[in-house]
């Protein structure tokens, strides 16, 4: 221990009641993933185990992994195979049939080492299928929360927490690895989220939070949510955040 504050924890609580709908839109890329009875797969950044949980009930031979404690004892409740790892640091080679991760690869900025370490992982023939925020993800709220934060003085970069990389770049990444890459994509996906964006910005961005002294975050948050207002929210009063998904399929070459 540091003793510094953590700049973004996960609450498994918190996050379903603000972002159950992570898991939910997953479905999609778990078709992508195809995943077969039998088969055993790594959930990369498993988070309470609701994606891990499904891939279980199709019969699979499922690890989740996550670097938060609070989410891996969450999943572990599901009576989940979930531990505490690094995803920097995979401890695996050659095991498993695919590995699969849904919103979490933008969490880590050292890309480069987790694909890597999804390539030791996998078996010859394994595939490597996620869905992640990618370029232009959440930019309305980004751009708000720089304004308001830059007004204040305060080093975007030093609480920047984001990995959004265009499909380019991370195409590079997996091909430089020794991936094959099947598809890659972005696209547009607004999303609905419930309550107000004030519950987003508590789960999601604890980094720019944590900038502003404790006393003064409600008015940074108020300021925020003023910004986004106009962009984000609909007559109803109904929020949608401006997501950007990038998703893709990678094989590790070799005979399966």
């Amino acid at each position: 221990m540091t003793g510094k504050e953590p700049k973004q924890h996960w609450n498994p609580d918190r996050y379903e009641a603000n972002a159950g709908f992570v898991a939910d839109l997953g479905s999609d890329t778990l078709d992508l993933l195809d995943a077969q009875s039998g088969e055993r797969i790594l959930d990369l950044g498993c988070g309470h185990g609701k994606l891990t949980v499904r891939l279980k009930d199709m019969g699979c031979d499922v690890i989740g992994i996550d670097a938060s404690a609070e989410q891996v004892a969450a999943a572990q409740e599901l009576d989940l195979d979930a531990r505490v790892m690094d995803a920097t640091r995979l401890d695996f080679e050659t095991e498993f049939d695919a590995v699969f991760s849904n919103a979490a690869l933008h969490w880590i900025k050292e890309a480069d080492a987790v694909i890597e370490g999804v390539f030791k992982a996998l078996k010859p023939g394994g595939r490597f299928v996620g869905e992640f925020g990618g370029s232009g993800n959440v930019a309305a709220v980004a751009g708000a929360l720089v304004e308001v934060l830059e007004s204040r003085g305060v080093a975007i970069a030093d609480v920047w927490p984001w990995y959004f990389p265009t499909v380019d770049d991370y195409r590079v990444r997996l091909e430089a690895a020794g991936f094959d890459v099947e598809e890659i994509f972005l696209f547009e996906r607004p999303t609905p989220i419930p309550g107000d964006i004030e519950g987003w910005l508590d789960t999601f961005c604890e980094s720019f939070l944590k900038a502003v002294p404790k006393d003064e975050r409600p008015a940074f948050v108020d300021r925020v949510r003023d910004l986004l207002a106009p962009i984000l929210r609909d007559a109803d009063g109904n929020w949608n955040v401006d997501y950007v998904r990038l998703r893709f399929r990678a094989l590790k070459g070799g005979a399966p």
